[in-house]
């Protein structure tokens, strides 16, 4: 059985408060894009974790389709069989994208679906919350607004499918936690729930993303990529999550052609 775990987008990402648990608290809103990894179990008589694509650093115990896997055979002892677990990585790392948690929520839905567990998405929600704070999104994968360590959701009304999104993904991994540890948490400037009464076209200098000025002070061509983005035409850009990846919203049928120095890889949604 094979899925396809997609990414997401933050359109508009604010940090509001350092909690005591160490954790962040934020106020975002996250959108899918069809951007996509491939995962495939295929019954086995040893469970094994099978990696190609993009090379995926750490140890498997650390992959987040491994512990979806491992989480669920906990909670359904003798129901979860082994697996060969065949993984293709096209999302990148360390760039705000979400594509590892994306995988674990996946995997949480794949083997639910194979083995007939009768999980609702409520159910894999709460389970998908202890692989990452993210991870939920990816059980319901439609537009939400998100708010505290972005597992508490809320439908958001919102569409993008009459523009095109153009993903520009550099060769640089950002560190999630040291971009967190370069933020003064304050109040959302913008409320990110009435985003879809917000013309898109009013988005620019109202929706930001809190992440950005540490981000591209360290990293100036991402900034350059960003302004790249909006002097051939983009709606509304932003880079996605703390990084590094980028996104313009244009036109239907436009998009940007990049120069930089760095090593693109770039994804054109219609």
């Amino acid at each position: 059985m094979v899925c396809f775990p997609n990414c997401k987008i933050n359109l508009g990402l604010y940090v509001t408060n350092k909690r005591s648990d160490g954790y962040h608290d934020i106020e975002t809103a996250f959108y899918p894009v069809m951007f996509q990894d491939v995962l495939e179990i295929v019954p086995a008589t040893t469970a094994t974790l099978h990696l190609s694509g993009i090379t995926v650093a750490g140890n498997q115990a650390d992959n987040l389709v491994w512990k979806a896997y491992q989480l669920l055979q906990g909670q359904f002892p003798g129901k979860v069989p082994a697996f060969d677990i065949y993984l293709n990585k096209t999302i990148p790392m360390g760039a705000g994208l979400g594509g590892g948690s994306a995988d674990g929520a996946f995997m949480l839905q794949l083997v639910n679906r194979y083995c007939q567990l009768g999980l609702s998405n409520e159910a894999m929600a709460a389970l998908a919350l202890q692989l990452g704070s993210d991870c939920p999104f990816f059980i319901y994968n439609t537009p939400q607004f998100a708010t505290g360590r972005g597992e508490k959701m809320a439908p958001l009304p919102i569409s993008l499918s009459a523009y095109s999104i153009q993903l520009i993904c550099p060769a640089v991994h950002v560190s999630t936690r040291d971009a967190f540890s370069a933020i003064v948490p304050k109040p959302a400037p913008v409320g990110l729930s009435q985003l879809a009464s917000i013309p898109v076209t009013e988005w620019r200098g109202l929706v930001s993303n809190d992440f950005e000025a540490p981000v591209f002070l360290k990293h100036p061509a991402l900034a350059d990529i960003k302004t790249q983005l909006y002097t051939q035409g983009a709606i509304y850009a932003s880079m996605s999550g703390s990084g590094s990846a980028l996104y313009g919203i244009f036109k239907k049928g436009e998009r940007a052609v990049i120069d930089s120095p760095l090593a693109l890889e770039e994804v054109y949604v219609e």
